[in-house]
């Protein structure tokens, strides 16, 4: 019994000299001058320090050293001091220049980018050139067709009434060929359904068959072209004049707004889309029909028709669907007038649709892993603070990237513990990323509790 009395006052002792260490640091080696900024500091370096030296052996003197270990070991820990947070660096993407040819005149309708384009995909989005009435040569048998569907409508599938060709019919052929029409062969006694006469009109461009089946639709050139003036009236498209079938006048004018719109109808005709998206087929008497659009299965190129005068240039109206990264396709209606030949019209058009294409682009707007700022603590332990999985996010050409940083400070600072997120946003498109917690802070044991009661106090403020 009584060498345990004399054991705790040595305790106790051992202890309060341990304080007096403590003590002895708030000692001032250099005195600043009276009054400065580092008087200031150093004075309240020394009272924190008198306060600490004073406040631990007045615990250890009240409840013993004993008293001192469960405080020590059950004492909050400070918390995680932050570093510096460093958001990531946000992308800038390319823009799209010079989309349209500097070449003739020439519109594009997109339907399917709204949201970043600002148009709906019944107005025209984009324009170069002069936007007046021009020659539109062969696109005048787009309008042929549909005029006489009007009058002898077919669905998807179907042939449609037969048409026997007669005398006058088989005439028009060197009435075109003398004029450098394109024509196809009309043998004596040819009778083909409505779809194959079509398909003729519309592959090859051939000027013979649609002068012969505007008049078998009815009953003369005169007719049909009061029709067509009818027809184009019904539909809006008031700054197009047709005065024959086939576009070798040209008095068949028409503007780039008013072909847009002419190539929207003629795409919703299954018909007539499936005729002019046909690029080869053979029909009894025309023979092999090769279509004259050689965009035709190039960058998504879908339909429609060429035309081409000497006077006025190479004429191209098409269509196409392209995938950019949508849950829907793009569909696209352009229309390029006045080019240098058909083969450079074809080829201005493909340079529109893949570059089209290309300014839709898959961002990834951060790393996945990228640390944005680290938790330390004073007995060696760290986390950081992490971005999840980042989406890709589709941008359209230079539209700027906003980066916003929701962060806030970890509760547990466990691993996986989420603790904000990035969102990024690109016009009305947003994508987000979560962030978390890498590592984990743990207690860092009895040893180093009882060995750091300053630390401790500062955890117990």
């Amino acid at each position: 019994m009584g060498e345990e009395e004399n054991a705790r006052p040595r305790a106790e002792e051992d202890e309060l000299h341990r304080f007096a260490s403590l003590l002895s640091e708030a000692q001032v080696v250099e005195r600043p001058a009276p009054g400065s900024a580092a008087a200031a500091a150093t004075r309240k370096r020394w009272l924190r320090r008198i306060a600490l030296a004073v406040a631990i052996p007045i615990v250890a003197t009240t409840v013993g050293a004993g008293g001192y270990a469960a405080w020590a070991l059950n004492a909050p820990l400070p918390e995680p001091t932050p570093g510096r947070v460093t958001a990531p660096a946000v992308p800038v993407t390319s823009a799209v220049d010079d989309l349209l040819p500097s070449r003739g005149s020439s519109a594009i309708s997109v339907a399917g980018a709204e949201e970043f384009f600002g148009v709906s995909g019944d107005e025209i989005w984009m324009t170069a050139g002069d936007q007046g009435q021009r020659p539109i040569a062969s696109i005048t048998k787009l309008i042929t067709a549909l005029v006489v569907l009007d009058a002898q409508p077919i669905g998807a599938g179907e042939n449609g009434p037969t048409i026997t060709f007669g005398a006058s019919d088989r005439a028009l052929y060197d009435r075109y060929y003398v004029q450098n029409a394109t024509v196809a062969p009309m043998p004596r006694g040819t009778a083909l359904s409505l779809r194959d006469a079509l398909a003729t009109v519309l592959i090859p461009s051939a000027s013979n068959y649609a002068t012969a089946v505007a008049r078998w639709a009815y009953g003369s050139e005169a007719a049909f072209v009061r029709a067509a003036g009818e027809w184009l009236d019904e539909h809006g498209l008031d700054d197009t004049t047709v005065v024959e079938p086939t576009g070798i006048d040209p008095r068949n004018r028409s503007t780039p707004a008013d072909l847009i719109e002419l190539g929207r109808l003629s795409a919703a005709h299954p018909v007539v889309a499936d005729l002019a998206g046909t690029r080869r087929t053979e029909v009894e008497g025309p023979g092999v029909l090769i279509n004259t659009n050689d965009l035709l299965g190039v960058d998504g190129a879908t339909g429609l028709k060429t035309g081409t005068l000497s006077d006025s240039g190479s004429n191209l109206i098409y269509t196409a669907t392209l995938d950019v990264g949508l849950e829907q396709s793009l569909q696209v209606v352009g229309v390029l007038l006045g080019g240098d030949t058909r083969s450079s019209v074809a080829g201005a058009s493909s340079r529109v649709l893949s570059s089209l294409r290309a300014g839709f682009q898959q961002v990834t707007p951060a790393q996945t892993g990228q640390v944005l700022t680290t938790y330390t603590t004073p007995w060696g332990d760290s986390v950081e603070v992490a971005l999840g999985t980042v989406p890709s996010l589709l941008v359209w050409g230079d539209t700027p990237i906003e980066a916003d940083i929701d962060l806030s400070t970890p509760v547990n600072f466990v691993d996986g513990e989420e603790v904000g997120s990035i969102t990024w946003t690109a016009g009305e498109r947003t994508v987000s990323a979560p962030l978390r917690v890498v590592g984990s802070i743990t207690d860092p044991g009895e040893k180093w509790r009882l060995q750091n009661p300053r630390a401790l106090l500062a955890g117990d403020r």
